[in-house]
């Protein structure tokens, strides 16, 4: 089984593009996901997950999350590779986002009557 379960803080406000064959909407992210332990000078660090969401998902994101907004979100993890222009192959992996649930302050929450997991 591929599941995988994060809950993190976006980097950056999330954009909302559209695929050119099919007009297909997504939205390209990086959440901060805190590690569970503190590093050695007693500070807690993160982990910079990619993330993809299709559809209307993806305009409900972009719509009312931003920079700083905590998301959980739960999908499977995608991986492959490629060559970059010098031949050298490089590795990527991105979560596909699947269901979602905004955390953040009470008026994000209020403000979102659409119902993510539909």
């Amino acid at each position: 089984m591929n599941k995988i379960i994060l809950v993190g803080r976006f980097i950056k406000d999330p954009e909302l593009m559209y695929t050119e064959r099919d007009n297909k909407a997504y939205t390209k992210f990086i959440i901060a996901v805190d590690r569970t332990f503190k590093s050695l000078d007693g500070t807690r660090k993160a982990d910079l997950i990619p993330v993809i969401v299709w559809g209307k998902k993806a305009e409900v994101i972009c719509k009312y999350m931003k920079k700083g907004s905590s998301i959980s979100i739960s999908g499977r993890l995608r991986t492959g590779s490629y060559e970059d222009k010098d031949g050298n192959k490089k590795y990527i992996a991105e979560v596909i986002g699947e269901d979602l649930k905004f955390l953040g302050d009470r008026r994000t929450e209020h403000s979102n009557k659409e119902n993510l997991n539909s």
